[in-house]
């Protein structure tokens, strides 16, 4: 098997997305600009309160946004999931595949599941851009280590989790065990806090994937700043620096901090008019993995990934096409040169 340059584990989830009002989400009870587990009734009563409005349907799940824009940029990429024999999980592995995404799913017995739904994440987008996640797990809350290529984990390039799995106990031992398999072999960690929520209620599952520390942490400035339980940033930086050797604290249309070696990089981003948040940290995750792959320094890729966060939440969606991928990064190559 050739080796690739991203491994990464978790949930695989359909993205079902919605335009409200403010008044619309308060009246729905859905916490704006945070992710919610739900379950089938709840995730029933609430599209039964969006019926007459139209919706965007997309593959999703944070890793999974990660490894496709990875793979987009040109990189090669295998993720690690699980869904279920039905309609949408058909439709998730055809979209990895078109995307250039190896996976499990390309062997039933590790990746189908035939017990329950595949996994969907209805998203609430306001006005002012911000995403509002209510998550329904289904199949995908029965993540486990069959999933996983311990040989491809080991020939990798970076192993990455997905801070979601901290809510699945199967998912968590998961992610973990592929840990240990990238610790043994060498094999560089990278880790995404996700969302304030699992750090608020899952911080436990965080601990056992961050570990003795990871090379790679991703997380926004709101979920360094409850992580830390500060809101100085000198503090928070402080804080976060031990836990990896390089931390990458995203501050939307301020930039991203990267904090490295005791120096901390304050890297410009590309201010737009925003329309939608959703899978903007994915995007960067994916683009700033795929810079170092290319051989950028940590702050050149954090540049590029402001770039590619910038694109995406000037649009709606969570993904941008390979078109529009190749085409933000022959953009910022001729920004960078002048």
């Amino acid at each position: 098997m050739t080796p690739f340059a991203l491994y990464a584990i978790g949930n695989a989830l359909v993205d079902t997305e919605y335009a409200v009002s403010d008044e619309k989400l308060t009246a729905m009870g859905v916490s704006k600009g945070h992710m919610t587990l739900v379950d089938g009734a709840e995730r029933a009563a609430l599209l039964a309160q969006l019926a007459d409005q139209e919706a965007r349907q997309t593959g999703g799940g944070s890793a999974g946004n990660t490894v496709v824009a990875f793979a987009q940029f040109g990189g090669s990429a295998f993720y690690s999931c699980r869904v279920a024999d039905d309609q949408l999980g058909r439709f998730y592995a055809a979209d990895l595949a078109q995307n250039g995404v190896l996976s499990n799913l390309a062997q039933p017995s590790k990746g189908l599941s035939s017990g329950a739904e595949t996994g969907c994440c209805l998203v609430l987008v306001t006005p002012d851009a911000e995403r509002s996640m209510s998550t329904y797990l289904g199949t995908t809350a029965e993540l486990d280590a069959s999933a996983l290529d311990l040989d491809a984990i080991g020939d990798a390039g970076v192993y990455y989790m997905e801070g979601y799995l901290a809510a699945s106990p199967s998912g968590l031992d998961a992610a973990v065990k592929g840990r240990a398999q990238a610790v043994t072999k060498g094999v560089p960690l990278a880790l995404t806090l996700s969302d304030v929520s699992m750090i608020n209620f899952c911080k436990p599952g965080l601990d056992a994937m961050l570990g003795t520390g990871v090379d790679y942490l991703f997380c926004n400035e709101e979920e360094a700043q409850v992580w830390c339980g500060v809101t100085e940033q000198a503090l928070v930086n402080a804080a976060l620096a031990p836990l990896a050797k390089t931390v990458c604290l995203t501050r939307g249309a301020k930039g991203t901090l990267v904090l490295q070696g005791g120096q901390v990089h304050d890297v410009p981003g590309f201010p737009v008019k925003a329309l939608d948040a959703n899978g903007a940290g994915d995007m960067f995750a994916g683009a700033f993995l795929y810079g170092l792959s290319e051989g950028m320094t940590a702050p050149q890729a954090a540049s590029l990934a402001n770039k590619a966060a910038s694109v995406v939440v000037a649009q709606r969606g969570n993904r941008l096409t390979t078109e529009g991928v190749r085409a933000l990064l022959s953009d910022w190559r001729a920004l960078s040169a002048t």
